[in-house]
């Protein structure tokens, strides 16, 4: 099975990604640990679009930029940017608490202990390891508010599979950005982290990619993954790619 990239509407389609689970506005700014200065890069992760409304905890950073909810204690979405040079090799992990928002709003690593054992719950990054390790705060992406738990099934293979083919569109040195928002779903209830018996595992989880520099020329693709979403041979092709 092979999906091509198709355009939207950036605008409409990407603020209609919304949770079901709606969250609560709450009473803080936006978060930028970068310092301001012209020597840092300019961070352009919603340069063709992000997702509307959610809550007042947005977070900026290089790696990505993400909205959280305080309810559901993942974000309600997160946005990046590929290029040629945020691909690397070398990123590990290591688990931490986002130092720019309440401990109460986002789990803290204890909350996954046992969910493999009992689940076959991975924790999964929502912006990729793999693909933005080459970025300056590339650490940033083991924050829990980055993480959300994914079954092992979907992590090893559809969503890495999903995730390798938007590393292959911007893998050569003139391929143009690749910009993604994705996050979790909440249509039906299937678990609750076994330490954090309170805090439901999503159902699933959208995503929407997009290749090149301009929304009026470049190319969009959209995604919905089930928790149990089979394998698929492919997913999608562009400029040569399978």
């Amino acid at each position: 099975m092979k999906y091509t990239f198709f355009r939207l509407l950036p605008v409409i389609f990407l603020a209609a990604c919304t949770t079901t689970k709606q969250p609560e506005p709450v009473a803080t700014n936006t978060f930028s640990p970068m310092s301001e200065s012209e020597d840092e890069p300019e961070i352009d992760n919603c340069a063709v679009g992000c997702p509307v409304g959610g809550s007042q905890q947005t977070v900026i950073r290089e790696a990505y930029t993400l909205n959280n909810n305080r309810n559901t204690r993942f974000a309600n979405w997160v946005a990046y940017k590929i290029t040629h040079n945020t691909i690397a090799n070398g990123g590990t992990r290591n688990w931490r608490l986002d130092p720019v928002l309440p401990d109460s709003d986002t789990l803290a690593p204890a909350a996954y202990t046992g969910a493999n054992a009992a689940l076959s719950i991975y924790r999964g990054h929502q912006a990729p390891l793999a693909g933005l390790t080459g970025s300056s705060d590339w650490q940033s992406l083991n924050y829990l508010s980055n993480i959300t738990p994914q079954r092992s099934a979907l992590n090893q293979g559809p969503w890495a599979r999903l995730e390798l083919q938007e590393r292959l569109l911007a893998s050569r040195p003139d391929s143009p950005p690749v910009y993604v928002v994705t996050g979790p779903l909440f249509t039906r209830k299937i678990a609750t982290l076994p330490a954090a018996p309170d805090v439901e595992i999503p159902s699933g989880y959208w995503k929407v990619i997009f290749a090149g520099n301009r929304p009026e020329t470049g190319e969009f693709a959209a995604f919905i993954m089930d928790q149990d979403t089979p394998p698929i041979r492919q997913y999608l092709s562009l400029s040569g790619h399978d």
